[in-house]
């Protein structure tokens, strides 16, 4: 296996017809973060509902728990599927997972903002395509 080179982009891509509802699902690793930001629960749950909006998401709710002595996870729950942040303060690191599905989505600005939010020196960024079945696709919900 390749070792990652510092702010790398890694995609994933399919041989499969390209869908204008597809999904993209962004792994996040962020390095040498800010160590008050990553121990910030309310800045976090603010940062994610920002990083949401960025995407062009819908939140429907935030959920966060703090842990002691450091860290925090917090979820972003999307009609469009989900953001979420595990942060390990005392590393400098966060784990950070953007999945959204249907158009109009944006979750590289959503990763791009992560990344300037919380003073990661280094990340490492993996793109994964999500193709969902046709029968899945004439079935994808609406928000109301």
């Amino acid at each position: 296996m390749e070792v990652p080179k510092k702010n790398q982009i890694l995609s994933s891509f399919s041989n499969d017809k390209k869908s204008s509802h597809q999904g993209k699902h962004l792994l996040l690793e962020l390095y040498r973060c800010d160590y008050e930001k990553l121990n910030d629960e309310s800045f976090l749950r603010c940062t994610l509902n920002r990083a949401a909006k960025l995407a062009n998401a819908t939140v429907l709710n935030l959920i966060s728990n703090k842990f002691e002595p450091q860290g925090v996870t917090a979820i972003a729950l999307l009609a469009e599927s989900h953001i979420s942040i595990h942060t390990w303060p005392e590393s400098n690191y966060s784990a950070v997972d953007i999945f959204t599905c249907g158009q109009n989505m944006f979750p590289k600005l959503a990763s791009q903002y992560l990344i300037e939010a919380l003073n990661a020196e280094e990340h490492f960024l993996r793109i994964i395509d999500r193709n969902p079945p046709a029968k899945v696709l004439k079935q994808m919900r609406t928000v109301v």
